[in-house]
């Protein structure tokens, strides 16, 4: 193994200790290391690390981007062992990501959605209310799907009303409190669940026809289906609503409620925050530019307020 192949490793376990998942960084940069090797490279320089992140030719501007960021924070850290590498700038590869503008769900698309959903394959007891339950905690917690998919029974509490998230973004366990609604459907579908694995082989809450553990693409393949056939998108179209604009929905119905009611949302914004498990508040200020109504309540109050203070 080479010593930059060493110091990768070494940079890997002490990032994932201070609770980074590093999924991506972990299947990328191996791949930077051989590169670099291939090239006779025993340490990082500028003109390595570009020829790696602007290949292959056809590769989009905001992948070049994350790859060569990829190497950058891998260079900070190898040089303090290594003073002859050398840090690619900022500059290079300049990418702005731009949040996609986020679809929001009327309450009678939610449901059709849902119904679609169950409607899965209806000679199967377990797929189609997987999957409309599944849909239904979405909407109705704004979880992301990941974190829903990573539950185990342990972590769904209908005693309480309370869901443990786990493996959450940084790596924080959060509570996200339930509903009474939310808790019953659940139940429901608890009890399919164990009538049809009364032995299970999986730990998952939520789980396949086949009583394991359901994966992100296929969750995200049905619930294009499941649009389709209401009507939300079209076979074979890439754009349109996504499963993640649930979320989306949640977030920006609970500021739209606290606006209406005449609510302190800056001093509610951090329990949001929390609720959703962003790992900053500014991330949840987002928001407040996401939805038209939204952003026109925020002006009008903060246009308000304004007007208060010169009186």
């Amino acid at each position: 193994m080479s010593k930059l192949a060493v110091h990768l490793n070494n940079y890997l376990t002490l990032r994932r200790q201070l609770g980074f998942k590093l999924v991506m960084p972990a299947k990328l940069l191996p791949n930077f290391v051989r590169f670099a090797e291939k090239k006779r490279a025993r340490f990082i320089t500028t003109d390595v690390a570009l020829r790696w992140a602007t290949q292959p030719p056809n590769i989009i501007p905001a992948q070049r981007a994350n790859r060569l960021g990829m190497v950058r924070r891998f260079a900070e850290y190898l040089s303090a062992f290594e003073p002859r590498t050398e840090i690619p700038s900022k500059k290079l590869l300049p990418y702005q990501f731009r949040r996609q503008t986020p679809y929001l769900y009327r309450d009678d698309e939610v449901l059709r959605l849902i119904e679609a959903a169950r409607q899965i394959n209806p000679a199967d007891e377990i797929k189609g209310v997987t999957y409309a339950t599944l849909f239904g905690l979405l909407a109705a917690t704004g979880m992301r799907v990941g974190e829903a998919v990573a539950l185990d029974r342990e972590n769904v509490d209908l005693n309480h009303d309370l869901i443990t998230v786990r493996r959450a973004k940084g790596n924080k366990a959060r509570f996200v409190p339930l509903h009474k609604s939310t808790t019953r459907e659940l139940s429901r579908y608890s009890a399919v669940r164990d009538r049809t694995f009364p032995e299970p082989i999986s730990k998952s809450f939520f789980v396949s026809e086949r009583g394991t553990r359901l994966l992100h693409c296929t969750v995200n393949r049905w619930f294009l289906w499941a649009a389709c056939m209401v009507g939300l998108r079209k076979r074979g179209e890439r754009r349109g609503p996504r499963l993640h604009d649930l979320r989306h929905r949640f977030a920006i119905s609970m500021l739209l409620t606290w606006y209406r009611s005449k609510t302190d949302v800056e001093a509610r914004l951090p329990e949001l925050a929390t609720y959703l498990g962003h790992v900053h508040v500014r991330h949840t200020y987002w928001y407040l530019s996401a939805a038209p109504e939204l952003l026109r309540l925020a002006t009008l109050r903060l246009e308000r307020a304004q007007k208060r203070r010169h009186a």
